[in-house]
């Protein structure tokens, strides 16, 4: 029986649309920072795989929430792993400091700059350190038809404003969260009894913040103008890596998966609007 937690978010909701049979869960059916509860769930409702979408998401509230950010993302995925299920764990690019120059490979040293970012590599040392079976999917730059993210934003303000302003020095890969299911849907009947490893999904292709806003604007039939910034202009409590572009070769390798490019998702998503 599979288990997904976060079933209200981006991606747990197109997992649930995959794995119909799934138990869908987020803060209000189940607390993942009640260790007792959680296991009580596990246990009452023979859960063999949990995949773990739930997370403290808001980058820069956790620069003063910190507690809080580190219950969800470290403490949470640290009792679900404690189960004795199978764990799928979501990560992020925060992981890593941003200061590269080309794709991080799952194997590189992590170095987070930001609360949240540090906050999600101890989920991810934990899950490892108490699963008997663990994958971690570090992904970035989520968007999907529904919830809040950067495609619905730029299709609101492109529709009401003549010109936007948008930061061209941030690098990475957007990804479609169809597509990151759709993968995730793939990996669990190959995990291996004992196996645990780390890896990364994104769309294929690199882009920046501004280079997406444009494709959204054009595809979407907006004659939103939009110019490129420095992330200078826009100034935030935490801090984002400058280029986060992830290396996908090993997940395509072990698992067998073929990833789209990023524009060509892009195209898939915006038809379900």
């Amino acid at each position: 029986m599979y288990l997904i937690t976060g079933s209200y978010g981006q991606l747990g909701t197109e997992l649930g649309r995959l794995l119909p049979d799934a138990i869908l869960t987020d803060y209000d059916t189940l607390d993942i920072t009640d260790a007792a509860a959680v296991g009580r769930f596990v246990a009452e409702h023979g859960v063999t795989h949990i995949i773990n979408c739930a997370a403290y998401t808001a980058v820069d509230k956790a620069e003063e929430d910190a507690d809080k950010a580190l219950l969800l993302n470290a403490a949470g995925p640290a009792n679900l792993a404690a189960t004795g299920a199978t764990v799928v764990h979501i990560s992020t690019d925060y992981v890593f400091d941003g200061t590269g120059h080309r794709p991080y490979e799952p194997t590189d040293e992590p170095n987070p700059v930001s609360v949240y970012g540090r906050t999600k590599l101890k989920g991810e040392q934990e899950v490892l350190r108490l699963a008997k079976n663990a994958i971690i999917i570090r992904t970035a730059w989520l968007y999907s038809a529904h919830g809040n993210n950067f495609v619905k934003t730029m299709r609101r303000l492109g529709a009401e404003r003549e010109s936007l302003n948008v930061v061209n020095d941030q690098i990475g890969t957007p990804t479609f969260a169809g597509d990151l299911a759709a993968a995730i849907a793939a990996i669990l009947p190959q995990i291996r009894p004992g196996q645990k490893g780390i890896y990364h999904y994104t769309n294929e292709g690199v882009a920046s913040w501004y280079d997406f806003a444009r494709e959204i604007m054009e595809l979407s039939g907006l004659s939103c103008r939009v110019n490129p910034v420095p992330s200078s202009a826009y100034p935030t409590k935490a801090q984002r890596p400058f280029y986060s572009v992830l290396s996908k070769e090993s997940i395509k390798h072990d698992f067998n998966l073929a990833i789209p490019h990023w524009k060509n998702s892009l195209i898939t998503c915006l038809k379900q609007f």
